[in-house]
């Protein structure tokens, strides 16, 4: 069975267009995947004879065109036609047109400019589906990690931070994992403060209420422990194979240990939606747009996944 899958082309000044065109290369020999671009006609046609490259034999378009690409500006057109493209996927897939989409990036301040409500991919997709309960797992090399709380100011992660955070991060890393073969998962918790507190010492809150939330979960069945200290949890993972997947509590506490072990090859993927949506983990990469240059390896290993749970019944999926 083929499986169409769609791309979003992210932010068309960065090097989405560009990594997208080159993974419809990489997998051009592969007939059981149908992967179909979203953006804009000329711009990718005109990007595929800069990189010497067949240009896509089909593409998904907007109704909001964008005809000129000026790599690295952050501009409100731009913002207003990335966002046009992923929207144009999420109703695809919704539609049953598709079968998963892959999302290259956008430029958050491109969004803003424009107008968009929206911090991210994830807080558009989760509306646009209806999903209330929602969250990001970054996986590569072996290395998986799930956010209990997304895009906001370091200075309101204490406060955002809650047991229903962590609680519900912890349900969709279990269905997640499942979907990936991993039944049976062993679930490390980071603590919010460094050393996880030390007992007091250097914070309360594990004392107060992680520690009792993890007995609690522990107490249902859930395979979690914790608090683990963040500055040597992920070593335990990587190389003591000792976990098979982090909740961290922050955006940077998980995203940065993820990217420096599996820049490359790191993939998001969007648990709690009817649909099936990953995306490469790295930016729109403004200081090499144009060049030719860009990597697709990340945007590669995105595809592979989405193909790889687009061929599995979801836990989130609508009921037929």
């Amino acid at each position: 069975m083929t499986l169409r899958l769609g791309i979003s082309i992210g932010d068309p000044n960065g090097i989405g267009p560009e990594v997208t065109l080159k993974t419809l290369h990489h997998f051009a020999d592969r007939p059981e995947l149908e992967l179909i671009p979203i953006g804009d006609s000329d711009l990718l046609r005109n990007e595929a004879d800069h990189l010497s490259l067949p240009p896509p034999s089909q593409i998904l378009t907007s109704d909001i065109p964008f005809p000129l690409s000026a790599p690295g500006d952050i501009s409100e057109k731009a913002g207003l036609a990335s966002a046009s493209w992923v929207e144009r996927g999420i109703r695809a897939c919704l539609e049953q047109e598709l079968s998963g989409l892959i999302t290259a990036p956008i430029h958050k301040e491109a969004w803003n400019r424009a107008g968009i409500p929206f911090p991210g991919h994830t807080e558009l997709l989760a509306e646009r589906c209806q999903t209330k309960q929602f969250g990001m797992m970054l996986m590569g090399k072996g290395l998986r990690v799930m956010l209990a709380t997304r895009h906001i100011p370091l200075q309101h992660v204490a406060t955002a931070v809650t047991e229903t955070e962590i609680r519900t991060a912890v349900n969709l890393l279990l269905d997640g994992l499942a979907l990936l073969g991993i039944p049976s998962p062993r679930i490390a918790i980071c603590g919010l403060n460094p050393h996880a507190g030390d007992g007091g010492a250097l914070g309360t809150e594990e004392r107060d209420w992680i520690q009792p939330l993890i007995t609690t979960l522990q107490s249902e069945g859930a395979p979690v422990s914790g608090p683990h200290p963040a500055d040597t949890v992920f070593h335990q993972a990587v190389h003591q194979k000792a976990f098979d997947a982090v909740v961290a509590l922050y955006h940077d506490q998980g995203l940065a240990p993820l990217k420096l072990w599996a820049f490359d090859e790191g993939v998001n993927v969007t648990l709690g939606l009817p649909i099936i949506r990953t995306s490469p983990d790295h930016g729109t990469a403004f200081g090499i747009a144009g060049k030719g240059i860009a990597k697709p390896d990340s945007m590669i290993a995105a595809v592979e996944a989405a193909a790889e749970l687009a061929g599995k019944e979801s836990p989130w999926a609508d009921p037929a």
